[in-house]
């Protein structure tokens, strides 16, 4: 069974040139900026004054990034004609790519902590990265698969990947695929310091004087064509291919090669069926800094030699959107296969264009009729992220990339959590039964708290000093378990490194690095802006630290979905290298937590006062940093190079409930569809299940819920093992360390079952093959 073409049946888009799609596409297609002064914030410090503000109210009672992901997507809905109370909400899944989140208020909560000493640990854990899915997920009752990537500024082109692989595998009936980011300080002082920031609104591929931030959200409604014409949907594009790379090269500067960039390019269109000559239109990612703007001409000159189609930024009308630039341009991308018009480059200043390629200027290039349109977008750490986009129906020119062609197994595995710094340890403290969270400290208005504190600098000891002092604390970790990995399974050559990809995942993301930028900010102004820990305020920055470490140039994605990062990281992992578009992919988890994230953790219900903790008895959870690192590659990648094999892919299952930001349902019901799910696609049942890896932490919401869902999946009954009784709540590396528990247990454990869950109600669940 061939897997379906991707209709794009709705779409939603809010920015500075508009606040909604007629008046964003009038406006860019007449080529009206949408750059005007900054009035949100104080930019007397600032490069700049000039940004892509959204004018229109925004709601008071929520986060700005909220208000504008959901005003996007109530158009998308309308647009699309899909009536959600006519569906199996179970089946409709949400992505969003976003690299600020709720930033807004997560400020505003460190401002009251910096000058006054006050912590709103409710507020606080109700604006972190995950919750941007959580709250589209409540506000619109969706309740299939959930996931927030978070590649920096190529963060929603990523989400438009995954939504792919969601909807190529059958796993759920439609997407509700998009990005979002508001302004914030914490971008706007980060950029200055960079010196990154054009004086003037920006002017990509011409002047190219450096960048004009943006803010806004374009989100779409993706379904397969046949589900399309059967509820006589419009189909306004259809989705045809997407590529992902890592340059290995610099934090925040391209690889001034474009070779990196131009394998997204060629990886999209070979997974579209599409060449080069099929090629249209290239909305460029077009910053207009100096670096982007030198390096995407060579990257495309790579690919398409003399022929290179027309081309525009159509940043220089809304401003850079940063991890909602991916979706906002494909909106944009998608209305120039609908129209017929293809984007202009606005304020080029004179500057006659420099780079040798048709860059349409001034005003849309009517009539022009685009049938298939390569959408760029780069970010830091090294990413690129390529989309294709064709106009329906169209059919390709060589076979589609996007069926199973291969199995994929486990090679190797690592992992680390609080006391124990390598996985030699850990495995020593589980075999003894001794907790890795020994640690106590104060919290103000709780008392002395447990905690499982990592000791970094021991763990990353193998790590090159010079790298090592550019890195964060979350850096290191992932690091840390990539050395260990290798350590354990052996180092791969050059031209294995050069092919390897990397998927980071995080539970929570830098927490040391954004409150500590943001803090020399609160307390100095742009003085205290420090450039070098701008760099690793990225989610995504730890991949890149390690993609340069070890010189990987293959796929990459970054998630950040709270407690079940783990199992989706691998999911994704894992159906990038069925398709054959990677040999093999680094899945790496960490998450780190400083004391202000212990004490929002331990001034909300379910913390334990003292030890010991007993999953399933009451006795509360203790927080503790971790970290994993598991190589995943195509059976005949591992047989060609002799790797032992330690486990196989079976299956995965996803789930989500409109819970709200922070909860979780107590009935188990939508944790159970996510076991059961993982079951359906490894094709077996509860009874052939050997051992259940359990999300159980002793916080007795959790685990009744859990318990609840095992037995309506039929596992009740089943052998289990509850990691975090000895580990701790890792959050995102959880679900990874209890895969590293049980294939580095004495004896092997048959076929597994990995649980786990995300406050917000997300689920997510795997199983693996020891004995195959």
């Amino acid at each position: 069974m061939s897997t379906p073409r991707i209709a794009l049946t709705g779409l939603g888009l809010i920015t500075g040139a508009g606040d909604d799609v007629e008046k964003s596409w009038s406006s860019i297609a007449a080529g009206t900026s949408g750059i005007r002064t900054n009035t949100l914030m104080d930019t007397s410090e600032l490069l700049t004054e000039w940004a892509g503000m959204v004018t229109g109210e925004q709601p008071a009672d929520v986060d700005r990034c909220y208000g504008l992901a959901a005003t996007a997507i109530r158009e998308a809905l309308e647009s699309s004609g899909l009536d959600l109370d006519t569906v199996d909400r179970d089946r409709v899944a949400v992505v969003v790519g976003s690299s600020l989140g709720a930033m807004p208020t997560l400020e505003s909560v460190h401002a009251d902590l910096v000058h006054e000493g006050k912590l709103d640990a409710e507020r606080a854990a109700a604006v972190q990265l995950p919750c941007v899915g959580d709250y589209i997920a409540a506000e619109f009752d969706l309740r299939g698969p959930r996931v927030v990537l978070s590649n920096a500024c190529a963060a929603s082109a990523v989400a438009l990947g995954y939504a792919a692989e969601l909807l190529w595998k059958g796993d759920v009936d439609h997407v509700i695929c998009g990005g979002v980011d508001p302004l914030a300080s914490l971008s706007a002082y980060g950029f200055s310091a960079l010196g990154a920031l054009d004086p003037e609104p920006c002017s990509p591929m011409s002047a190219s004087t450096g960048l004009t931030l943006g803010e806004g959200a374009g989100f779409m409604v993706l379904e397969s064509a046949d589900r399309a014409a059967s509820r006589g949907a419009r189909v306004l594009a259809e989705l045809g291919g997407y590529g992902l790379s890592c340059d290995g090269y610099h934090q925040t500067a391209p690889d001034p090669s474009g070779k990196g960039a131009c394998a997204a390019m060629a990886q999209a269109l070979d997974t579209a069926g599409l060449t080069p000559g099929d090629v249209d239109y290239l909305n460029l990612h077009g910053t207009g800094t100096p670096a982007n703007d030198a390096s995407e001409p060579k990257a495309v000159k790579l690919l398409f030699g003399s022929s290179v189609p027309p081309a525009s930024s159509t940043k220089s009308i809304l401003g850079h959107t940063l991890g909602a630039a991916g979706a906002v341009e494909a909106v944009v991308s998608t209305l120039a296969i609908d129209r017929g018009t293809l984007p202009p480059t606005v304020n080029t200043r004179g500057v006659a264009q420099p780079f040798g390629l048709d860059v349409i200027p001034d005003t849309g290039r009517a009539g022009a009729g685009p049938e298939v349109v390569i959408s760029n977008s780069f970010a830091f750490g090294g990413n690129n992220a390529s989309v294709v986009l064709n106009r329906p129906g169209r059919p390709s020119s060589a076979p589609r990339r996007t069926e199973q062609v291969h199995e994929v197994v486990v090679t190797g595995v690592a992992g680390l959590a609080g006391g124990a710094g390598n996985t030699a340890d850990l495995v020593a403290a589980l075999g003894d039964e001794r907790a890795c969270f020994t640690a106590t400290e104060h919290v103000q208005g709780v008392g002395e708290v447990l905690v499982g504190r990592v000791d970094v600098k021991s763990a990353s000891r193998g790590i090159n000093p010079s790298r090592a002092r550019r890195m964060d604390p979350l850096s290191l970790l992932a690091a840390a378990a990539v050395a260990d990995l290798y350590g354990r399974h052996g180092k791969p050559s050059r031209a294995e490194a050069e092919g390897t990809g990397i998927v980071f995942a995080t539970g929570y993301g830098p927490v040391t690095s954004v409150l500590q930028f943001h803090k020399g900010v609160l307390q100095q102004g742009i003085s205290g802006a420090n450039p070098a820990l701008f760099a690793n305020t990225v989610v995504n920055a730890a991949a890149g630290h390690v993609a340069m470490l070890h010189r990987y140039r293959g796929y990459t994605a970054t998630i950040a979905n709270g407690g079940t990062s783990s199992v989706l990281a691998l999911q994704l992992a894992a159906r990038v290298i069925a398709r054959g578009m990677a040999d093999r992919i680094m899945v790496v988890i960490a998450d780190e937590f400083p004391e202000q994230a212990l004490a929002t953790q331990a001034g909300l219900p379910g913390y334990a006062r003292s030890g010991p903790v007993v999953p399933g008895g009451r006795s509360g959870m203790v927080l503790s940093e971790g970290a994993a690192a598991v190589l995943l590659e195509s059976e005949r990648s591992a047989s060609s190079r002799g790797a032992d094999v330690l486990a196989k892919v079976r299956g995965y299952g996803a789930s989500g409930e409109s819970a709200g930001i922070g909860r979780i349902g107590r009935d188990g019901e939508a944790w159970a569809r996510a076991l059961r799910g993982a079951m359906a696609e490894a094709r077996v049942t509860p009874d052939e299940i050997d051992t259940v890896v359990s999300a159980a932490s002793g916080y007795s919401l959790v685990d009744t819920a859990q318990s609840r869902a095992l037995r309506l999946a039929g596992l009740l009954d089943r052998p289990t093992i509850t990691p975090k009784a000895l580990l701790g709540e890792t959050y995102g590396s959880a679900g990874a360390l209890g895969l590293v528990a049980a294939l580095t247990a004495p004896t092997r454990q048959g076929r597994l079952l990995l649980s786990s869950f995300a406050y917000g109600g997300s689920y997510a669940a795997a199983v693996f093959d020891t004995e195959a």
